[in-house]
């Protein structure tokens, strides 16, 4: 994980929903091979824990997104796998929409304003 740039709370916390739900678009899965997922889609800058992860499927249970059934494959160990459901990808497309717009505005701010404000780290004046 890169020492220089760490992704702050409420940002992990406002892309935690549809990343989730991306993920699940996927195939289903289980909660340590979504936490990987997360891991590799976002260059192990955004630090996920499963006590981040798991209160998010329950919520997205409960919201009817996801699905989940326990397996346990032959010699392997049960685990509670899940699937998104139609209604978690009708949500994840109105999400999808949403971050675009707000991607798009941000990118359009910033390259409207780098022109006009002043550097974000100005040179030091000379005493």
């Amino acid at each position: 994980m890169s020492t220089e740039l760490r992704i702050g709370k409420d940002l992990v916390a406002a892309s935690a929903m549809p990343l989730v739900l991306a993920i699940l678009n996927e195939g289903q899965s289980y909660g340590y091979a979504i936490l990987k997922r997360i891991d590799e889609l976002s260059g192990g800058e955004m630090g996920w824990t499963d006590g981040m992860l798991y209160p998010l499927l329950h919520r997205l249970e409960r919201l009817g997104y996801v699905e989940a059934d326990w397996d346990a494959p032959p010699g392997g160990r049960r685990r509670k796998y899940y699937r998104i459901t139609p209604a978690g990808q009708d949500a994840l497309a109105e999400q999808r929409r949403q971050w675009d717009v707000v991607a798009g505005a941000l990118h359009n701010a910033w390259r409207a304003l780098q022109s006009t404000a002043p550097p974000l780290h100005p040179e030091p004046h000379p005493p």
